[in-house]
C-alpha cells in the first residue's frame, strides 16, 4: 500500500478565500484590534447559538479564568471538573487560587460521569466541602448529560461551566451547545484544530448578564469608557477608569474576521465531520477496537473520533501500533493524558489511581485523523492501515 506522505502535514483548519479576503479587509482598515468585527463577530456568535451575551477572548483558557473571576471563585473555593481533559479545564481554579478535584468520567461516552457526581456531591455535603464551580467537558463534541448536570446544581449550589472547546456545532436535545440552557456559562475555543478557528482564540457565552459584564470589563485590564460605570464624572472623551484588576486577554478584529467568516460555515464543518464518523463506524466495526456511542437526545460536533484499543487481544502495545500507524502515514494522537497524572497535580497530592475510569481511557484511547481536509481515498487508506496494523484483513 502507498503511505500518504501528506496526510502528516496536511492542514486540519479549513481556510477558502473568503476567509483570507476577509482578514485582508481588516489589514487594510484602521481597526487591527478593538474594533467593530469584535462586537460582530460576538454578536453572531449568540445568534448562532441563540444565548443573549457572547465575549471574544485571546483563548478558551482565558474564558475559563475569567469565568471563575466573573463567579468570585477565589481561596477557600472548590473547582471539580474531569481528569479527561487538557490542563486548562482544571487551572483555572488554581489561578483564581481555589482548589481543584475531579470526578472521573464514564466508560461511555468519557464525559464526567453524572452518578459519581451525585454520589460526590452527596459526600462533600456532609462534609461542608461542596464545589462553587462545576465544569463538565463535551469530550470530543459528544455533550455532557447536562439536563442531570442542571438538576445537581440547583440542588447543591453549584455554578455551572460547559467546556465547550470540542463542541460548537453540537446539538442538545432542541438546542445547540452554546445556548446556555442548562449551564451559566460556555466556552468555546478557536484553536487551528478546533471546528472554526481564529488562529488563536475564545468565546465566552452566557445568559447572565452580570458574569457578560463582569467578562467584558475583566478581559480589557479591568477599564471602562462607559460614563455611566464610572466611580466619578468623566474629564473628556478620552477618560477611562480601572474598576477592577483586569487582564488583557482581548481578541483581535484580525482574528475576530476570520472567526466571521469561518463561523459561515460551521455547519458544512461538522456535517463533514459527520460523515467521516460514519465512515469510520461503518468500516472498523468488527475489529479488536471499541468505536464512540452514539446517545439519543444529541448529535456530536466529532472534534474527535476516539477509538479504544482492546489491547489483550491485539497483543500489540498502544506505543507500538502508534508508531506503526505514523510511519504508515496516519497521523493519530492521544486525548488526553489524564490531568491528575501531571507532575504538578501529583505535587497538589492527587496520585496514579484515583479516577481508574480516565486512566484506562488514557491506556486505551487513540484518536484518529478527522477534520474537513480528509478527502475520501484518504479516509479509506487510514482505514486500511489500521487493518494492516492490527492485521486483520
Amino acid at each position: 500500500m502507498k503511505p500518504y506522505i501528506g496526510l502528516k502535514s496536511k492542514k486540519q483548519q479549513n481556510i477558502n478565500a473568503n476567509d483570507v479576503n476577509a482578514v485582508i479587509e481588516i489589514l487594510n482598515s484602521n481597526n487591527l484590534t478593538q474594533g467593530p468585527a469584535i462586537e460582530l463577530f460576538e454578536t453572531k456568535t449568540a445568534e448562532y447559538c441563540k444565548v443573549k451575551y457572547s465575549v471574544a477572548v485571546n483563548s478558551a483558557t482565558s474564558a475559563l479564568h475569567l469565568a471563575c473571576l466573573a463567579v468570585d471563585l477565589g481561596p477557600g473555593d472548590i473547582l471539580w471538573t474531569t481528569p479527561n481533559t487538557f490542563v486548562a479545564s482544571a487551572n483555572c481554579g488554581y489561578y483564581c487560587g481555589a482548589d481543584v478535584d475531579f470526578v472521573d468520567i464514564s466508560s461511555d461516552d468519557y464525559n464526567i460521569d453524572v452518578d459519581q457526581l451525585e454520589e460526590k456531591l452527596v459526600q462533600a455535603k456532609k462534609k461542608n466541602k461542596l464545589p462553587k464551580v462545576v465544569i463538565p467537558i463535551h469530550f470530543g463534541g459528544e455533550p455532557a448529560k447536562m439536563k442531570r448536570i442542571h438538576e445537581l446544581a440547583k440542588e447543591y449550589g453549584f455554578f455551572v461551566f460547559e467546556d465547550a472547546s470540542h463542541a460548537l456545532g453540537a446539538d442538545y436535545f432542541d438546542s445547540k451547545i452554546g445556548s446556555c440552557e442548562y449551564a451559566d456559562a460556555v466556552i468555546f475555543s478557536f484553536h487551528p484544530v478546533k471546528i472554526t478557528t481564529t488562529g488563536e482564540g475564545g468565546m465566552l457565552l452566557t445568559n447572565n448578564k452580570e458574569i457578560a459584564d463582569k467578562v467584558y470589563q475583566l478581559r480589557s485590564h479591568g477599564i471602562t469608557r462607559d460614563s455611566a460605570k464610572m466611580f466619578s464624572d468623566s474629564d473628556g472623551p478620552w477618560y477611562y477608569q480601572q474598576l477592577a484588576l483586569g487582564y488583557n486577554y482581548r481578541l483581535t478584529d484580525i482574528q475576530a474576521a476570520l472567526g466571521i467568516s469561518q463561523l459561515s460555515r460551521v455547519d458544512a464543518f461538522v456535517n463533514r465531520r459527520r460523515e467521516i464518523a460514519d465512515f469510520y463506524d461503518a468500516k472498523l466495526i468488527n475489529l479488536p477496537l471499541s468505536l464512540p456511542k452514539r446517545y439519543s437526545g444529541s448529535q456530536s460536533s466529532w472534534h474527535l473520533y476516539v477509538i479504544r484499543l482492546q489491547l489483550d487481544v491485539i497483543q500489540l502495545s498502544k506505543k507500538k501500533i502508534f508508531e506503526m500507524l505514523w510511519d504508515n502515514s496516519v497521523p493519530v494522537n492521544v486525548h488526553y493524558i489524564p490531568v491528575h497524572t501531571q507532575p504538578y497535580y501529583q505535587s497538589k497530592g492527587f496520585k496514579v489511581g484515583s479516577f481508574p475510569n480516565s486512566e484506562k481511557h488514557y491506556q486505551e484511547a487513540l484518536s484518529l485523523p478527522i477534520h474537513c481536509n480528509l478527502e475520501d481515498d484518504e479516509l479509506e487508506h487510514i482505514v486500511t492501515a489500521i487493518r494492516e496494523t492490527l492485521n486483520v484483513k
